[in-house]
């Protein structure tokens, strides 16, 4: 790398750790090509990314950050998993972490918060943004079909006793 790429390069992973919701920092060493593109399309998937990240370009690029407390995670191969939703990457990492013991999950960042790896691990439990959203409109629509079910209970019976009226004065 030349002077100009490693100060892009240092720029965009500024942005990175500037912008994002949570970063992980992993260790990847010993995994194959196809191991790493497998992660890569599931991060992709889930709405997170990963880089391979030169560490003194890193540690240059946590300076001024809210997650500048991780750079001593950033020894030996490392990897970063970011996502804006806070649990996509550590849920990913965190399963790709217990398929393959080659990738060891060092610890990350939420924010001004230093996770370690229990950390990483407790944020991949969570419930995605999604997943809330929906719990969210499930409960909100629930008293709405109690209310109408309730509301639509009086009408019914009285169909069903003019109903039996009817039915009674045709049988005599």
């Amino acid at each position: 790398m030349d002077r100009a790429q490693k100060s892009e390069s240092v720029a965009q992973l500024h942005d990175v750790f500037s912008n994002t919701g949570v970063v992980v920092v992993a260790h990847y060493s010993g995994l194959t090509v196809a191991q790493m593109t497998t992660l890569r399309l599931r991060m992709r998937e889930a709405g997170a990314s990963l880089k391979v990240a030169k560490n003194r370009l890193a540690k240059l690029a946590l300076k001024d950050t809210d997650a500048e407390g991780i750079s001593g995670l950033f020894q030996g191969p490392t990897v970063i998993a970011y996502s804006a939703d806070p649990v996509a990457a550590p849920k990913v990492a965190t399963d790709f972490a217990k398929a393959n013991d080659k990738f060891v999950i060092l610890g990350g960042a939420m924010g001004r918060t230093s996770l370690d790896a229990g950390g990483v691990e407790a944020l991949a439990k969570l419930p995605s943004l999604d997943e809330l959203r929906a719990r969210l409109v499930g409960m909100i629509n629930t008293p709405a079909t109690r209310i109408a079910g309730v509301l639509q209970a009086p009408g019914a019976q009285l169909a069903r006793v003019l109903s039996a009226y009817a039915t009674k004065d045709e049988a005599a």
